[in-house]
């Protein structure tokens, strides 16, 4: 088991965001928390990262209790995180983008699978725009780019935020394609996601989250079967 999450409750100020939330991973798992927009989903990959603290539940990786880590410390523990807006700086180039990662992880560190020749077979698009600022990037290629930068970190968990929005189907297929040889690198990831249809195509598992708890798990096409839980997760 490389994630486990315990009976977490999260707060912004006096509002509770997450309810007793538990779920976990296997190591090399792709699995997808489904939701509507607001149901949560950010909100829980943040606390995974440390973006958002505890107020009670713990957080395992890889066996160690990780709820009192940094968000640094928990980076460099081997969780890479890509948000939903990408957060690419605009006016850095995309190489200076990913270069950031390489300055934030240990330079010692010895086994580095994701440099960027790595990176280019998963994303073969991004050798084209090492010299473009972030600025003049689409959408699909911001998404590209925040995730390239987190797999620039060699992270063992990777974390993905809403990774399939607003990208056509065509850029979606490409997208799940690199979701899959990310995994056969050694990645575990961890979707958020609001098309039920596009994490059918890739997750072996998912979680619905709702309010801020999780009411179900179960393989996508339970859900996609299901005219209740479809209602849910809102397609």
């Amino acid at each position: 088991m490389i994630l486990n999450v315990e009976k977490l409750d999260v707060f912004i100020g006096s509002t509770q965001i997450l309810r007793n939330v538990s779920f976990w991973m296997n190591e090399g798992e792709i699995i997808c928390l489904l939701g509507r927009n607001g149901a949560g989903k950010s909100s829980l990959l943040k606390s995974i990262v440390g973006l958002y603290p505890c107020r009670s539940g713990k957080i395992f990786f890889r066996g160690n209790e990780i709820t009192s880590f940094s968000s640094r410390k928990r980076i460099l523990f081997g969780i890479g995180y890509s948000p939903g807006d990408a957060r690419v700086f605009p006016d850095l180039t995309v190489e200076e983008n990913i270069l950031l990662s390489t300055w934030i992880r240990n330079r010692k560190v010895k086994d580095v699978i994701f440099n960027f020749e790595k990176i280019f077979t998963i994303f073969p698009r991004i050798k084209t725009l090492l010299t473009r600022k972030g600025l003049n990037l689409s959408g699909g290629e911001k998404k590209m780019v925040s995730i390239a930068r987190a797999l620039a970190l060699n992270p063992s968990l990777l974390l993905l935020d809403e990774a399939f929005e607003g990208l056509a189907p065509l850029v979606v297929k490409h997208f799940t394609e690199a979701l899959t040889q990310i995994r056969g690198l050694g990645v575990t990831i961890l979707l958020g996601e609001s098309n039920v249809r596009f994490a059918s195509q890739t997750v072996e598992r998912s979680y619905i989250v709702e309010r801020g708890e999780i009411i179900f798990e179960g393989h996508p096409r339970q859900i996609l079967e299901n005219e209740k839980l479809l209602k849910l997760v809102g397609r």
